[in-house]
């Protein structure tokens, strides 16, 4: 399998499950993988401009970083309509790499199968 889903949970104010699977994320990339980040409930505030902004984990790169480096690497982010607008989220804001669609959407880009992570 070549391909990786990110499913978070955890937006900014969780600094070490948002880092973490950040971290795996890129790794993921690293290793050669395609990699679709599916962000729900507060996770989903990452994916809009300044949601990254401030968040660190002690000892750990920045968010902000991990995001420019997961998207540099082509990595690619699906929000979850609901939260989204559950949020009342401004949706001309929305990072480059990311999009609202849902789970019909990760289902498509999932097709014969992924590897999985929870955070």
């Amino acid at each position: 399998m070549n391909r990786v889903v990110v499913n978070l949970t955890a937006g900014p104010a969780d600094e070490e499950a948002s880092t973490i699977a950040y971290l795996v994320a890129t790794a993921a990339q690293d290793a050669g993988k395609d990699v679709l980040f599916f962000m729900t409930k507060e996770a989903v505030r990452l994916g809009f401009e300044g949601g990254t902004d401030g968040v660190q984990d002690e000892g750990r790169p920045s968010l902000a970083a991990l995001s420019r480096q997961f998207a540099d690497n082509g990595g690619t982010i699906y929000l979850c309509p609901v939260c989204v607008r559950s949020r009342h989220l401004d949706e001309t804001t929305l990072i480059s790499n990311a999009s609202i669609l849902g789970a019909a959407a990760l289902w498509e880009w999932v097709g014969d199968g992924a590897t999985t992570f929870t955070y």
